[in-house]
């Protein structure tokens, strides 16, 4: 656990300087909007927020392995502290709350330098994306819904969803006029940008022109206000005062945002390091948040997190290393030594827009729309940790979040991939019964496939299926082991079981295809007899042939089984090429693959590179639906090739008899598939486009005669 700094520094590039002082200066103009922004969610005066983005992220640059991510006053910290803080009864801005934050950061930083020793940053790959998409969301949305009276020319809001629905309503009662324009005008300009000019800082300019307009202007005296000003000064370098805050709540309140911090951290810079091609250390990532943040609570500041939009930034400027954030830092001390003045002019308005921003961002609705489409389960995971943060607030959301991330994985492990096994008449692989008509079960033999570790929580499953699908007739049952890594005692004890209740009706039991090391725990766990009474075997065909059924198997019903000649076995396996590779979506793929080729025949004029479609070994059947998509453009390609309609589709007609004379020759066996198929085709076409379809007619009638 060798703690090594300047990892992102070492052999540092020259070629780099230059990009990754300008990423630094941006970010630091960047910072101090919305640093100062969160510093006052969290309880503490603005300025707090630019103590918070020098010292701290310069340690963090010295001791992270990653060479792009940013630390920062982030959100997430700024939330749990700021609600934590008015949970205990202090209120924010006070000099309380600048007394009792610290003590809170410092008891952070304890937390994480635990979590190093306890190398706990494995932790984070229980935490799922649908739960942290989720509770990144949910405190996202709970702080802008704080931010929403500020944009009205009110003060922020606390509480959950329904203190702060309230206090909106109760702020619109009130609202100022000039502070709404200014407010949805800056984040209009905010949202538009991100659109078409994602590389231009927009907050900076803002947030100048919001500066001017003060100067120029009689702001102030249209209701609108503006940050307090600030003194040129360092922040000061003290020990918390510990009695600002009683120990337990210190402790309680602080684990919940050490965990956030690790967790939402962690999960984003590996997902930079992933998306860029590089690695991180996540346990000495885990030291430098500690580090960091004990240099927050000594100069005074709230919690600091890793920043996605600072990092998102830095690398839209091409960001190459640590040094990015170290120049950051250093330009907020010569900001807070010699820039200061015009902090006081900024309208809050504006400031609120680009926080507003910064969140709207950073939130993850586009997950749980994609969850929706694909995983109902993880898109209600993904709901249920965004709502327990934005109703039951957040450090509930956090144990919601954990809780959701362990009663997930447990649901995906209690239930897992799993099928029974058959064989294509003349092949020797096992295959899913479900493939289709084809795969046969082997005759009084049941071959059940297992993919999961057998465990208390999913052993009843196995147990079930087997005991609901044995028949009469069954003399044997194979499991396929081979997803099986481990088992504990209770699924242990549950095979024995099922072991025995088969062996009482008669019926042989085999375990086949696991790795090596389940034989050992199957002896450590007094099951060790099975191996020796011959029921473990190597392979489903061993245990076949053990029980004296040979190849080739009998099957089911009757179906020969016979061995096929290598060309019958092509025939076989055929699978449409499109279906296989583009599922359900196999008709619209064919259809824009074909609206693609006719774009470019506009460009060539080479009507017959249309009838091959743009894979060069297209199998018969999918050459057939995609003659049949080409009819449905006919017209279409008349008007663009200058082509006869009827010399067009009569080629048409043409390659479709070519590819059924092939097929008949070829594959026989497949001659009366296509025909069926010729004739639902046909009935779409009908359906689709009754002109062409009556001219390809007409032409049939014309081969006829």
């Amino acid at each position: 656990m060798r703690v090594q700094p300047f990892q992102t520094l070492k052999h540092y590039n020259k070629k780099n300087l230059p990009k990754d002082i300008l990423a630094g200066i941006i970010i630091m103009a960047v910072s101090i909007p919305i640093s100062m922004g969160y510093a006052q969610i969290a309880g503490l005066p603005a300025v707090y927020g630019l103590y918070g983005s020098v010292f701290p992220i310069i340690l963090f640059g010295l001791f992270s392995t990653s060479p792009q991510f940013i630390f920062g006053v982030d959100a997430a910290p700024a939330a749990l502290v700021g609600s934590a803080i008015v949970g205990l009864g202090i209120e924010s801005g006070t000099k309380e709350a600048m007394a009792a934050v610290p003590v809170l950061t410092f008891f952070v930083a304890l937390w994480l330098l635990a979590f190093y020793f306890m190398k706990a940053g494995k932790l984070v790959n229980f935490i799922s994306a649908p739960v942290m998409g989720g509770f990144i969301t949910g405190i996202c949305t709970t702080i802008i819904l704080m931010q929403v009276p500020k944009l009205m020319g009110g003060t922020a809001g606390v509480g959950e969803l329904f203190e702060l629905a309230e206090h909106i309503a109760e702020t619109l009662k009130t609202i100022n006029l000039p502070s709404l324009v200014i407010g949805l005008t800056a984040l209009f300009i905010l949202l538009v940008s991100k659109k078409v000019m994602p590389k231009f800082p927009m907050a900076v300019a803002l947030m100048a022109a919001g500066a001017l307009m003060t100067r120029f202007l009689p702001v102030r005296e249209w209701g609108v206000q503006t940050l307090a000003a600030v003194e040129p000064d360092m922040p000061e370098w003290s020990i918390p005062d510990f009695s600002a805050i009683a120990p337990k709540d210190a402790i309680i309140t602080s684990l919940s945002v050490a965990v956030v911090i690790m967790a939402e951290t962690l999960l984003a810079e590996n997902s930079f390091a992933q998306k860029n091609g590089y690695k991180i250390d996540d346990n000495q990532e885990i030291f430098a948040f500690s580090m960091g943040n004990f240099v927050a609570a000594f100069t005074g500041c709230c919690p600091i997190n890793g920043s996605v939009s600072r990092s998102a930034m830095g690398e839209q400027y091409q960001a190459k290393t640590q040094l990015t954030g170290i120049v950051a830092g250093l330009s907020m001390i010569i900001l807070l030594l010699c820039g200061t003045g015009f902090i006081g002019y900024l309208p809050i308005p504006v400031l609120t827009a680009i926080v507003i921003s910064a969140l709207l961002g950073a939130t993850e609705f586009e997950l749980a729309v994609r969850l929706w489409k694909v995983s109902r389960t993880e898109c209600f995971i993904f709901i249920g940790a965004f709502f327990g943060v934005l109703m039951l607030g957040t450090i509930n959301g956090v144990l919601i979040g954990i809780i959701l991330s362990f009663t997930e994985m447990i649901i995906r492990t209690s239930k897992p991939a799993r099928c029974f096994l058959g064989i294509q008449p003349g092949h020797q692989h096992f295959r899913d019964l479900r493939e289709g008509s084809q795969i046969h079960a082997v005759e009084g033999v049941l071959i059940y496939r297992f993919s999961s570790n057998l465990f208390f929580a999913n052993i009843g499953v196995l147990q079930k299926d087997i005991e609901e699908h044995i028949k009469d007739d069954t003399k044997a049952v194979i499991l396929d082991a081979g997803g099986i890594g481990s088992l504990d005692i209770t699924a242990a004890d549950r095979l024995e079981i099922l072991y025995k209740s088969l062996k009482e009706k008669g019926i042989r039991f085999y375990m086949t295809e696991h790795i090596a090391d389940v034989n050992e725990q199957l002896r450590k766990l007094g099951l060790g007899y099975l191996i020796e009474e011959g029921c473990v075997r190597r392979t489903i065909h061993i245990a076949l042939k053990d029980m004296e059924i040979n190849r080739p198997y009998p099957l089911e019903g009757g179906v020969d089984n016979e061995e096929r000649s290598a060309s019958r076995k092509r025939a076989d396996n055929r699978v449409q090429e499109f279906v296989w590779a583009f599922g359900s979506e196999t008709e619209e793929e064919i259809e824009r693959q074909i609206v693609l080729q006719i774009e470019q025949l506009k460009k060539t004029g080479d009507v017959e590179n249309l009838f091959h479609g743009r894979w060069a070994h297209m199998e018969a059947l999918d050459e057939d639906e995609w003659l049949e998509h080409l009819e449905e453009h006919l017209k279409e390609i008349v008007n663009i090739s200058g082509k006869d309609e009827m010399t067009l589709a009569g080629k048409l007609e043409a390659h479709r008899k070519e590819v059924h004379d092939r097929i008949a020759k070829e594959h026989p066996e497949l001659a009366e598939r296509f025909k069926e198929r010729r004739h639902l085709l046909d009935e779409h076409l009908k359906e689709r486009r009754p002109e062409v379809y009556e001219l390809v007619l007409e032409l049939r009638e014309k081969r006829k005669e």
